[in-house]
C-alpha cells in the first residue's frame, strides 16, 4: 500500500516535468511522421509489441527476437505512456493483465478494457476524459488513478468492489455528494481529492474524515487519529443524516425501477448472471478468439438490456398516468353522485320535519293514518331514488373499470410484447456466441488430434480439448444454462407484470364492492330510523 502511495504521489510532484516530456516527444514525432497533431494515433499490434518489448530487454536485438515470441495473452503488465494515444483499442488479448498504464496520453473515452478481467491498477492519469465509465468488467481493479482529466461526476463505478486506492485529484468535482458516491467501497484507504473545487470549502478536510471514517490517506497525506476524532465529533449528525438520505434515496431508485419490473437491467448485470458459474467461460476466455466474443457478446447484451430497461421506465411512467387518471375520474364519479344523495336527502329531511310537526298536531285518527301511510310513501320513494342513484354509480363505475382494464391490459402487453423481441435477441446473440465458440473448440479439437497445437497453450485449455466428447458435452451444458437464466429473467418479468395487472383491477373491483355494500348499508339504516320514527307516533 505504501508503494501504492508513493507511486501515484509522484504522479503529482513530476506532472509538470512528465507532461512536457511527452508533449515534446509527440510533437516531434508528429512532424517526423508529416503528420498533424489532430490526426488520430491508435493502439495497434506494432505499439504493443513495442511496449512489452521496452519492459524486457533494452538491447535492440534481443528485443526484436522477442517480438517473434511475445504472448499478448501472457503479459501482466502493460504500459502506453506518452504515446499520443487518443482512443484505447485492442487490449482484448490481454486478459492475464493486472497492471495497465495509460497515462499523459490524449484519450477522451474509458472504453475497451472490458477483457482485463484480472486488472488491479489502471492509470488514466493526464488525459482528457470527462466522464467515469466503461470500468463495469474490472471487478479486481484495486488501483484507479484518473488524475489530471475533466471529471466533475463521480459516478459508474459500482462494481469496483475491491477498489483500495483511487486518485482522481486535479479534476472539477465540485458537489460533496458526488465525493460521498465512494462511501460503499469499503477496502477504500487511500482518496486523492486535491485540485477539485470541492477541496475549496470548508473544513475539507474533517468534512472527507468524518464521511470516511476508514480513510487512511487524503490527499497523499496520513489522515491522523486526531483529526478523526475531530471530524466524527463535529460531523456525527451531518453524516448520519447523510447516510440516511443517499440510503433512501438508492432504495427510493430501486423501488422505482423494480415497479418498472426492469430493475438490474440498466447494465452488465443480466450479462454476469447468465455467465455467472459458467465453467467454460473461465477457461476458454484466455483464448483471444473467445475473449473477443466474450467481449462482443456482452456489449451487445448490455445495449439491449438498456433498451428494455429505458422501455421499461417509459412504460411505468405511461401506466402511472393511466392509474393516476382512472383514480381521479373514478374520485369524481363518486363525489358527483354523493352530492346529488346529499341533496336527495337534505330536500327529503326538510319535508320530514314538516310532517313529523303535522303528525304531533293530528288529532283525528283517520287524518293522522293518512298522514302516517303518506310519509311512509315518502320514505320509499327516497329510498328507491338513492338506490337508483347508486345504480347508476355503479354502472358508471363498471363502465370506467372495464375502460381502465382495458387500457392498462394493452399497456402491458405492449411491454410484454417489447421484452419478448428483446429477450429473443439476447438468445440470439447467445446462440451466435455458442456456435462460434463451437466453431473455435472443433479447430482446436482438430489441432489437439493432428498434433499441431500451440506449444504455448494453457495447459488447462490443452487438457480440456484431450477429450472431444467431454468437451462438446461441456458447451452443450453451458449453452443450455445461459438460455435457462435469460429465459429465468423473461418469465419473471411477463409473469410480475400480468400479476401486477391482474391484482390492480382486481383490488379497484373489490374496493367498488365493499363501497357499494357499505352504500347500501348506509341507505337501509337511513330509511329504517326513518320509519322506527314513524312507528314511535302509532
Amino acid at each position: 500500500m505504501r508503494t501504492e502511495l508513493l507511486e501515484c504521489s509522484s504522479d503529482a510532484a513530476v506532472a509538470t516535468q512528465h507532461t512536457n516530456r511527452c508533449q515534446t516527444s509527440s510533437d516531434t514525432s508528429l512532424m517526423m511522421s508529416g503528420n498533424s497533431k489532430d490526426e488520430s494515433i491508435l493502439i495497434d499490434e506494432e505499439m504493443l509489441q513495442e511496449a512489452l518489448a521496452e519492459l524486457c530487454f533494452e538491447d535492440e536485438v534481443q528485443s526484436n527476437i522477442w517480438k517473434e515470441k511475445l504472448q499478448f495473452s501472457e503479459a501482466d503488465t502493460l504500459s502506453l505512456v506518452c504515446k499520443g494515444i487518443v482512443k484505447i483499442g485492442c487490449l482484448w488479448e490481454f486478459t492475464s493483465l493486472t497492471k495497465l498504464e495509460l497515462n499523459n496520453n490524449c484519450i477522451k473515452k474509458i472504453e475497451g478494457l472490458n477483457s482485463l478481467v484480472n486488472l488491479t491498477w489502471l492509470n488514466l492519469s493526464f488525459n482528457g476524459i470527462e466522464k467515469i465509465e466503461g470500468l463495469d468488467s474490472l471487478r479486481k481493479l484495486e488501483v484507479l488513478n484518473l488524475f489530471t482529466n475533466r471529471i466533475s461526476v463521480i459516478e459508474n463505478m459500482d462494481t469496483l468492489e475491491n477498489l483500495t486506492l483511487f486518485s482522481i485529484a486535479d479534476n472539477l468535482v465540485e458537489q460533496l455528494e458526488q465525493v460521498i458516491y465512494l462511501r460503499k467501497f469499503k477496502k477504500l484507504h487511500t482518496l486523492n481529492l486535491y485540485g477539485n473545487p470541492i477541496c475549496k470549502e470548508d473544513n475539507y478536510k474533517l468534512l472527507i474524515a468524518a464521511y470516511f471514517p476508514d480513510l487512511s490517506y487524503l490527499d497523499y497525506r496520513l489522515l491522523d487519529n486526531k483529526t478523526k476524532q475531530e471530524a466524527s465529533v463535529r460531523y456525527l449528525f451531518e453524516t448520519e443524516q447523510q447516510a440516511d438520505k443517499a440510503k433512501k434515496s438508492e432504495e427510493a431508485e430501486l423501488q422505482l425501477h423494480k415497479d418498472a419490473f426492469v430493475e438490474f437491467l440498466n447494465g452488465p448485470s443480466l450479462f454476469q448472471t447468465v455467465i455467472k458459474d459458467d465453467p467454460q467461460v473461465e477457461t476458454l476466455r484466455c483464448l483471444p478468439e473467445v475473449a473477443d466474443l466474450l467481449h462482443t457478446f456482452e456489449q451487445q447484451m448490455v445495449t439491449l438490456c438498456m433498451q428494455l430497461f429505458e422501455a421499461g421506465l417509459f412504460e411505468h411512467k405511461q401506466r402511472e398516468t393511466e392509474v393516476k387518471s382512472f383514480f381521479r375520474g373514478q374520485t369524481q364519479a363518486v363525489s358527483d353522485n354523493q352530492q346529488r344523495a346529499v341533496e336527495l336527502v337534505d330536500s327529503y329531511d326538510l319535508q320530514h320535519e314538516e310532517s313529523m310537526k303535522e303528525l304531533h298536531q293530528l288529532s283525528d285518527s283517520d287524518e293522522f293514518e293518512v298522514k302516517v301511510k303518506a310519509c311512509s310513501r315518502g320514505i320509499d320513494t327516497l329510498f328507491d331514488s338513492l338506490m337508483a342513484l347508486e345504480m347508476q354509480l355503479v354502472v358508471q363505475l363498471e363502465d370506467i373499470i372495464q375502460i381502465f382494464d382495458q387500457n392498462i391490459s394493452d399497456m402491458t402487453a405492449n411491454f410484454t410484447e417489447t421484452a419478448k423481441v428483446l429477450f429473443a435477441q439476447c438468445r440470439d446473440l447467445e446462440n451466435e456466441y455458442d456456435e462460434k465458440v463451437r466453431g473455435i473448440a472443433v479447430e482446436t479439437l482438430k489441432k489437439v488430434e493432428d498434433g499441431t497445437l500451440d506449444d504455448d497453450m494453457p495447459e488447462d485449455i490443452a487438457m480440456m480439448f484431450e477429450d472431444k466428447e467431454s468437451v462438446m458435452e461441456a458447451l452443450t451444458t453451458c449453452h443450455n444454462n445461459r438460455l435457462s437464466k435469460i429465459n429465468d429473467r423473461e418469465n419473471q418479468l411477463i409473469a410480475r407484470i400480468s400479476a401486477w395487472r391482474v391484482d390492480l383491477v382486481k383490488g379497484i373491483q373489490d374496493k367498488e364492492m365493499h363501497r357499494n355494500r357499505a352504500r347500501i348499508l348506509e341507505m337501509f339504516t337511513y330509511v329504517d330510523y326513518l320509519r322506527d320514527q314513524l312507528l314511535d307516533f302509532q
